[in-house]
């Protein structure tokens, strides 16, 4: 198992972004109309905690992770030099038409920022700044077109997004998140992002980046999605929804892929904690995932992290989703604690290959593996139901009248396991 960290792209960033605000007398800035002090984070910085949150870059990834994050979807602050303010009022709407930087604070009722520029290099920074929003039937934040929208949060500030009736559409546009954008976004900042949605969360139509701040998602559909991708630097998640993170576009299975190479992810779904179709990788971070499934992708792979799952279904799940992907599952680092409910589960099913390189995996399950292609282990240490593993064999089931171990265990034919009562009961 090989890492590489991010050094020598941090110290690009730093030379890049040092040169660019060298001329700057000190590291904060008071905006004159609102006497509020903003401290500046540097692209290093950024960096830094993006990589201390992480275990590292694989070397091996199956998602290209070159140049993912640019210094701007990593610095954590916005510049407000030239920023316009706007103070929000029940039912009037804010149209920006134009790229900027646009500082929202205030509270209302039933209003919807949109963004419709009309040049499509267009880049907006929303930066929330203590706003709060509460729609009956629209979204909070709008994207008709951009080129690329980021919606930062201030720090120290608490900022509440909520949709509490049925969302109408937008002429053919089915508007279905508190925040719907149909180009890409990038969520980030130092403050807490709180979203309630009786539909779905955030809503990308592109792709969707996050490199910080706080969320607290509640939602009756999904709590993240985008169709292309979901890619995750960093930040603190607490998310209740259907499919907690997804990327999926229903018409298209060559696309929608989640990445995430760090940050602390507390997750409650109704169906899957994190899906991709095509691809999910995970490089660090930690996770307390309960649902029916925890993870679910056609290509799973997994190098750090510290992962807890309790799931009703599968805890990971390699499915075929995608016909352009090829269904398996690789484990090269990190640490597993994966638990199953009662009935036909599987702690870990895999509809192609399973390759386990590294990490350590405890299983509890009555079914720990379910693989239909070959099966490598080479390195790493598993352990199901107390009982460390030397080899792995496909539908390695247990409980009462099971035991489907056989030669499972130490490479002993009809070893422990084996017939009824056995360790896997």
């Amino acid at each position: 198992m090989k890492f590489r960290k991010l050094t020598a792209l941090c110290l690009a960033a730093a030379m890049v972004f040092t040169m660019a605000a060298c001329g700057a007398a000190n590291d904060t800035q008071t905006e004159a109309n609102t006497g509020t002090e903003v401290q500046e984070t540097t692209t290093t910085e950024a960096y830094e905690a993006v990589v201390s949150s992480a275990d590292g870059v694989y070397e091996n990834s199956v998602i290209d992770t070159a140049d993912m994050f640019t210094e701007r979807d990593l610095t954590q602050n916005a510049d407000l030099t030239e920023a316009v303010y706007y103070t929000v009022s029940d039912g009037q709407d804010i149209e920006i038409t134009e790229a900027g930087v646009y500082v929202l604070q205030g509270t209302a009722a039933n209003v919807t920022v949109k963004v419709d520029c009309a040049d499509e290099n267009a880049k907006v920074q929303l930066v929330l700044d203590g706003v709060t929003i509460t729609n009956d039937s629209a979204p909070a934040v709008y994207v008709l077109s951009a080129d690329k929208v980021f919606i930062t949060t201030t720090d120290g500030t608490v900022n509440t997004l909520k949709v509490t009736g049925t969302f109408q559409a937008d002429g053919d546009t089915n508007l279905d998140g508190v925040i719907f954008s149909k180009d890409d976004l990038v969520l980030n900042g130092l403050g807490t992002l709180v979203i309630s949605s009786t539909d779905h969360g955030v809503v990308s139509k592109d792709g969707l980046k996050v490199t910080g701040g706080t969320y607290e998602i509640t939602a009756q559909g999904d709590g993240l999605k985008a169709h292309d991708y979901i890619e995750i630097a960093d930040g603190t998640f607490s998310i209740t929804a259907n499919d907690c993170i997804e990327a999926k576009d229903d018409d298209d299975d060559t696309i929608g892929y989640v990445y995430i190479l760090g940050g602390s992810f507390d997750l409650d779904a109704a169906d899957d904690g994190i899906h991709g179709t095509t691809y999910l990788e995970i490089d660090g971070g930690s996770f307390d995932i309960t649902g029916a499934e925890g993870l679910e992708a056609t290509c799973v792979q997994l190098n750090g992290g510290d992962i807890t799952i309790y799931a009703t279904d599968d805890g990971i799940n390699a499915a075929q989703k995608s016909a352009s992907v090829t269904c398996r599952l690789e484990i090269n680092g990190g640490s597993y604690n994966i638990s199953m409910g009662q009935g036909d589960t599987d702690a870990v099913d895999v509809n192609g290959d399973l390759s386990i390189t590294g990490g350590d995996i405890n299983i509890v399950a009555q079914s720990p593996f379910d693989a239909d292609g070959q099966i490598s282990f080479t390195g790493g240490t598993v352990t199901a139901n107390g009982q460390q593993l030397t080899t792995i064999t496909s539908q390695m089931m247990g409980g009462p009248g099971g035991g489907m171990m056989g030669g499972g265990m130490g490479g002993q034919p009809g070893g422990p396991g084996q017939g009824q009562g056995g360790p896997w009961g």
